[in-house]
This record gives C-alpha cells, structure tokens and sequence, in this order.
C-alpha cells in the first residue's frame, strides 16, 4: 500500500505535475484514491491541482484512451451519437500484462518491432508500474478514413481489431523468445507459470513432416483485446502504482529489454527523454498500412469462425438454455474473475443464438446479481447498448482461444465440445441432434 508520504513527495515535484498535466490534455481523468476511484467525468488542467488531490490521499491517475472535444459533458448515459460528437479521436494502447514481468518485457519488444514492421514509426512505450508494458500510437498516426469512415467515430473496433492482429502476428515468435529466455527449459516455464503442460504447447510439423512442440504463451501472456472499449482507462505517465509502489515510467522503446524496475523507483525517478504518446513529429497517416492490415486479418478471421455456426441450419427463433455449452453454464453461475470478458462472450453468444435485446438484457441482470463482485449497470448495460448500434452478429470467442474460456476457470468440456470450435456451433449441433431424435419417435 503507497504510503502518504511517498505520493506526496512524488506529486509535489513540478517536473512530474507538468507531465502529468501534458499527457491530460483533451483526456478523460479519473483519480484513484487507493481502492477506489473518484467521481467521472475529470479533467486535470493545472499542475497545481496534482499535489492538492495528492493532499486529498490521490494515489494514482488514470486516462482515457479517447481524445474528447469536452470531457466534462460525458455521462454513464450519454448517447452513442452524443459520444460520437463529442470523439475528437482515440489512441491505440496495448496493454501487455502477465505475472512474469520479464515475459511481459519479452511480448512488449515484440509488439514494437511488429508495429514498426507494418511502417509505424510513432512508437511509445512506458512502464505499467507493475507487471507490464503500455505501447501507444497517437491518434495522429491514423489516416482521416478507415473504410470510408472517419476514423474517430471507428473506436474501438478498429483498436480491437489492431490489437487482435498484432497479438496474432507475435503469437510464434512470443513463444519461441520465451524459451530461448529459460535456455529451452520447458519444465522452467510449467514451474514459473504453474499451467498445465497441455495448455501450453501446440505442434506444428517441420520440413521433415516430424511434429514438434512448440511454446503457447497465450494462456499466461495477455494483449488486452477484449477490454478495449469506450472510456477504458489506463495510468497515466508518471502515476504511481499502489500495489507495487512504483512510477508508470516512459521507455526507450528501442531499449525497453534493458529496463530495471529500480528505474521506476519514485526516489530514482528522472523524467525521461522519450515521452508516451508523443504527438510531435508524427507523419499524419504512418499507420495506415497498420490498420488496413488489421481490418483485412480480422475480417478474414471471423468469416472464417462463422462458417461452422451457420453450416446446419438457419436460426430464426432464441435457442433454450437447455442447448448451452457447460461453459456458458458455468459463466451463468458467477464469477469471481473474468467478468467482462464473460459479458462479452455471453454478448455475441446470445445474439448469435437468435436472442433480442429485452431477453439478454434480463439474462445479464440475473447473471450479474450471482457474481462475487458485480459488474457496475451502467457498464453491463453499455456494453450491450454498443453491441446493439453495430447491428451484425459476431461470434464469441472460440473455444482454443485461452484468454477466455479456459482463463476464466470455465472451460469444462463434454463429449460434444471435441466436434466444435466455438460454443455457438456446440447450441446448434444439440438443438439439431434434440429434433432429429424427436422427428424419430414420432
């Protein structure tokens, strides 16, 4: 726990209010006391008023990845075409998160030589002040349009969709880096992470046609896709951190393999020549083959999941719970972890499986009410608000995707889960298999 007078001491510095106040601008605040956030919307227009809300036992600063034209007219309720009026632009940032901070470092290296692989040269990154690394892009970077779309009003879909695209692209080599770091020692890795052996391998065949396995980080390395959403937060720049103590310090990207957490120690702290976000000199529209790649893999991706779940029959009416999947049986019950990424999931599953939005709606608040810690309303219902302006069906995530299912602890697999690839084809595969059984003892 952060004491008070290592937040003051910290938050009393000039030079570290100025940052702050510079990484504030056009930003969505929201103000950490401790273990609890204060009220939204914020703003931070003077550096003075770090050190008073300091006095006021702040212990951390929190941004919003959105550029707002007035931040202090957002509300829980406000209106998806209010929100889009109010958008000046978003910035991308990655969130790289693992209990291992020396893999984290490993994934971090990785996300910033495949952006400047795809041509970006405005590359950020900085400390979490914990475990992991955040690397941005500024809004800047982007080109006016995506798909005939300005890009402010594309957010987050095209983030998710970069961010879904770059962990794929490090996927291999993530897992290959890793183990060069244990010096090849897999049984290192099944101590450190305490993951099942299984779950983290996976075979791919060499020139001789031999199979070999090979590291899957996925299930204990985590590039938040999912999390990436409308007012998502993340620390600012020269915040501290409450659980370690420590500054959220910008890097060197080019140096982020050589970074001591001692450099985040508040007493060593300098405020560094590379700045988070830095919106000088960007070349307007340097991430456009970034994004265009990323739209074309993610769209090639989910035509490719939606195959199977369409492949027997049309759905036309909601399908009874009695057809659900143990994993969604399971989210049902509460959780104690996981609980927006199980939103998500049971999002996109029941929409796929013919629900409308009254229904869901109902089935959230119920499942909800069952979980240890419940989801804040105006989130949940947020969430499912945006999911209804998009007007597609999207599947959930499929099922040897490890960030979800299995992570969350309700991976639980019957008979029937071997045949499928996502939970929604395991729904349509029962109920198909129910009615022939009937059509037979009639």
């Amino acid at each position: 726990m952060l004491p008070l007078n290592v937040t003051l001491s910290h938050y009393k510095r000039r030079d570290i209010q100025e940052e702050i106040i510079k990484a504030a601008e056009n930003k969505e605040i929201a103000v950490q006391y401790r273990d609890k956030f204060g009220a939204r919307p914020d703003v931070l227009n003077n550096p003075n008023d770090i050190l008073e809300l300091a006095k006021q036992k702040a212990t951390s600063f929190h941004s919003s990845e959105e550029l707002w034209s007035n931040p202090l007219q957002l509300s829980p309720n406000i209106k998806k075409h209010e929100l889009n009026s109010l958008r000046i632009g978003w910035d991308l940032v990655l969130d790289i998160d693992c209990s291992f901070y020396e893999y984290s470092k490993i994934a971090a290296d990785l996300v910033i030589k495949a952006l400047k692989f795809n041509d970006v040269k405005s590359v950020s990154c900085k400390f979490s002040g914990n475990k992991g690394f955040h690397i941005g892009i500024p809004f800047e970077a982007f080109p006016e349009t995506i798909r005939n779309e300005k890009t402010s009003m594309v957010f987050p879909d095209a983030a998710r969709k970069v961010a879904f695209y770059i962990k794929e692209l490090i996927k291999k080599p993530l897992g290959e880096k890793i183990m060069q770091y244990e010096n090849n020692d897999f049984s290192k890795i099944v101590e450190k992470t305490k993951e099942n052996p299984n779950k983290i391998t996976y075979h791919e065949k060499n020139e001789l046609g031999d199979n070999i396995a090979k590291l899957n980080a996925e299930p204990f390395l985590n590039i938040d896709t999912i999390l990436i959403s409308s007012r998502h937060l993340y620390r600012m720049p020269y915040s501290l951190h409450e659980k370690s103590s420590l500054v959220s310090l910008p890097l060197n990207p080019e140096e982020i393999l050589n970074f001591k957490k001692e450099d985040a120690d508040p007493k060593n702290i300098k405020i560094s020549k590379f700045m988070f976000l830095d919106r000088n000199n960007v070349v307007k529209g340097e991430a456009k083959k970034l994004i265009m790649q990323a739209f074309d893999f993610t769209s090639d991706r989910e035509e490719e999941i939606s195959v199977e779940a369409k492949r027997d029959y049309e759905i036309k009416d909601a399908m009874p719970e009695q057809f659900f999947p143990p994993c969604i049986k399971l989210i049902n019950n509460g959780l104690v972890d996981g609980r927006k990424r199980a939103l998500f999931i049971l999002i996109n599953f029941l929409t796929s499986l013919g629900w409308n939005y009254d229904e869901i709606e109902s089935y959230l608040k119920e499942w909800n009410k069952k979980n240890n810690e419940p989801l804040r309303e105006n989130y949940l219902l947020g969430q499912l608000r945006y999911h209804k302006t998009q007007k597609k069906k999207i599947l959930p995530a499929n099922c040897n995707n490890m960030m979800y299912y299995v992570d969350i602890g309700v991976c639980k697999p019957d008979n029937l889960c071997s045949k499928i690839k996502n939970p929604v084809s395991y729904s349509i595969r029962k109920s198909f298999f129910s009615r022939k059984v009937v059509k037979k003892e009639n």
